[in-house]
């Protein structure tokens, strides 16, 4: 089996082409509502779509797809997702808009699990966990760098242009997994209700449960940052320059969010995240309902990125820590529940906005995120099997 890293670094670019078209319209809501003659709010539900159909997709794709070769699956995904951005960069309505956004939606999902299931596969004995963060970082990183440079790419060539950049980088990835990827078979056929067993444990549910909330809070206040700073500096003319400073701080919070939970446990890491998340995001709506100057607005995103992009790795370990027998489909149910907050996001951000304007949708993720630290308070606990030694353990 070739153990060229090429093939790998095409599966980062891909998840990474993945990501940004999830969260650039973060970046171009503004002109894409103006351009379509439609509300920010309206704008704000091709978020939705595209999160609801990634969420909703993933677990049946990959019942569906899991039987056949990986190869096949992921250049076939790519082909559909490029399509899809190519007609949106084309698209003129917001209609067109949303159904394109639902189609790269559910090709996104396909090839996102698809691609974790091949890291892993193609990995070189013992080599499993760094291939699959690599994958991993795709997603994440497109926050970080996807997103702000589509957002200026938007502010030089419209936003027509950003989608018209996504679908070529994701059919470099496609030509290049189709090239390198080695031959990976399918797995067995199984059924949804296997994939989603660790879903009846309540402790993975109460995980799930709080991503879901973080995902409408965090990622609420994320999408429609430009409406929201438009309210209270009265220009948007600082945005690229607000989604630079999530981007720069977002690289170091992750790496600060995996060394807190590696120092202080899962448990403990994810309280103190999420109650950072939600204090700082309470300090954005303060400044929101009172003003401030851009200095002031710019430090608090910076603090409120801290605590949002560090996140991820006190999550995914107590997920993993509720369903120790099965971490990798405990990590897609995550993944899942971020994706439904992102589309709740949307949705009811969208609706906040029209209707209570930019302070109601700070307000309402503030809410979010504070019953996502309620419901993440209590420890998991688990009991070694051993009927002699039943000792709890504390995540």
């Amino acid at each position: 089996m070739s153990r060229s890293p090429l093939w790998l670094a095409a599966l980062f670019t891909a998840t990474l082409s993945l990501g940004t078209d999830e969260f650039v319209i973060a970046g171009v809501l503004n002109d894409v509502a103006a351009d379509l003659a439609v509300t920010p709010g309206a704008a704000g539900q091709l978020v939705t779509g595209f999160a609801l159909a990634f969420a909703l997709g993933a677990p049946v794709l990959a019942v569906w797809l899991g039987r056949y070769p990986r190869r096949l699956v992921l250049s076939g995904g790519l082909a559909i997702f490029v399509l899809a951005n190519i007609g949106c960069a084309v698209a003129s309505d917001l209609t067109m808009l949303l159904a394109l956004r639902i189609v790269a939606g559910l090709s996104a999902a396909a090839v996102s699990t698809t691609a974790f299931a091949a890291a892993a596969e193609g990995a070189p004995e013992g080599r499993q966990g760094a291939y699959l963060s690599v994958v991993t970082a795709g997603l994440t990183v497109a926050l970080f760098t996807g997103v702000p440079v589509g957002s200026w790419i938007s502010g030089v060539w419209g936003w027509r242009s950003t989608f018209a950049l996504i679908a070529v980088v994701a059919a470099l990835a496609a030509i290049v997994v189709l090239w390198t990827l080695p031959r990976l078979e399918g797995a067995a056929p199984s059924t949804l209700d296997e994939k989603l067993a660790p879903l009846r444990r309540p402790a993975v549910l109460r995980m799930v449960a709080v991503i879901f909330l973080c995902g409408t809070g965090g990622l609420m206040f994320y999408t429609y940052l430009g409406p929201i700073a438009m309210h209270t500096l009265g220009t948007d003319t600082s945005l690229p320059v607000l989604f630079l400073i999530i981007g720069l701080v977002g690289v170091v919070s992750a790496l600060l969010g995996g060394r807190l939970t590696d120092s202080q446990g899962p448990r403990r890491a994810r309280l103190i995240v999420l109650a950072g998340h939600a204090i700082a995001l309470a300090i954005v709506a303060t400044l929101i309902f009172t003003g401030a100057p851009v200095w002031l607005f710019g430090a608090a995103v910076a603090l409120w990125s801290v605590f949002a992009w560090a996140l991820n790795p006190p999550m995914q370990a107590s997920t993993i820590a509720a369903a120790p027998a099965a971490p990798m489909t405990a990590v897609s149910l995550n993944i899942s529940g971020l994706y439904l907050g992102t589309a709740v996001a949307g949705a009811v951000g969208g609706f906040a906005l029209d209707h209570l304007g930019a302070p109601g949708v700070v307000v309402i993720g503030t809410i979010a995120l504070a019953g996502a630290w309620m419901i993440a308070a209590p420890a998991i606990e688990l009991r070694t099997t051993d009927r002699n030694d039943r000792q709890p353990i504390t995540h």
